[in-house]
């Protein structure tokens, strides 16, 4: 009786080992949220040409992304925004161009903004709708949660500090900024002009503001028109090994054009 037991565990491991996959190199990939979705589908196709590596994206804003190719927990971080000043021991790899948005619920019957209305808006001195050409009710103002790069670029942008902002919700990503507009009629909310107009075609009941006169869209953001645009980069610190150069040239390939346009975001010039 102990023989066959012994047989039939050796047989499962038998089993178990002929069954397990072949191991497979990780490329690892984190940081911004608003590159994250695009990221993940250029991975997929990588994968399917390089059936021995997988790609590994993680999202958590810029800063996670610029932290982690520093300390080495990742092969390519990704930032949605030019590198700064203190960021020179890394190499940036434009992926596209992008826009940051306003966005409203659909119901509201407002299409534009002023820069002085978005500084009145989030420092509090237009707290009601009705004070910016809207329907009465308390204007709900969605913020960004530090470490993000939209977050950054909106103050640099608006001349404002932080701590100004009077924010009745802080998010993250951008899919919580649209949730959070898209769920409440009252409130108003900043997020990559790509994501959003995503968003919207796919009906969920969003508007982009126009911003002091300029469209909200990527074909602004294309014609060099819409006065809050950035780059979107994948970041390296270092030689990077084969595989990871491999991804970053086929990342900035023709071969990746259209995911990038479906995510409605602009090939990198």
């Amino acid at each position: 009786m102990l023989t066959q037991k012994l047989c039939a565990v050796a047989c499962s491991v038998l089993l178990l080992s002929a069954c397990s996959p072949e191991q497979k190199q990780t490329i690892s990939v984190s940081g911004s949220s608003t590159i994250a979705p695009l990221m993940a589908d250029i991975g997929k196709r990588f994968e399917a040409l390089n059936p021995d590596i997988h790609v590994d994206v993680q999202s958590g804003g810029t800063s996670r992304g610029i932290q982690d190719v520093r300390s080495g927990l990742a092969s390519i971080g990704m930032a949605s925004r030019a590198l700064t000043d203190t960021e020179k021991d890394l190499q940036a790899y434009p992926l596209a161009d992008d826009g940051i948005a306003l966005i409203v619920h659909a119901s509201n019957p407002l299409t534009q903004i002023t820069g002085e209305q978005v500084v009145a808006i989030y420092t509090g001195k237009a707290s009601d709708w009705s004070a910016l050409g809207g329907p009465a009710g308390s204007v709900i103002k969605v913020h960004k949660a530090e470490g993000r790069s939209t977050l950054e670029l909106f103050l640099q942008h608006f001349h404002l500090d932080n701590g100004d902002v009077r924010p009745d919700l802080v998010i993250g990503d951008n899919q919580q900024g649209i949730k959070s507009v898209a769920g409440n009629p009252l409130a108003i909310g900043y997020v990559s002009i790509g994501s959003a107009e995503y968003e919207a075609q796919q009906g969920v009941p969003i508007k982009l503001l126009a911003l002091d006169g300029q469209a909200a869209s990527s074909q602004a953001v294309r014609d060099g028109q819409y006065p809050l645009s950035r780059t979107l980069n994948l970041v390296v610190r270092g030689a990077p090994d084969a595989s990871t150069q491999a991804l970053l040239n086929f990342a900035q390939s023709s071969e990746v054009a259209d995911l990038v346009q479906q995510h409605a975001f602009v090939p990198a010039r």
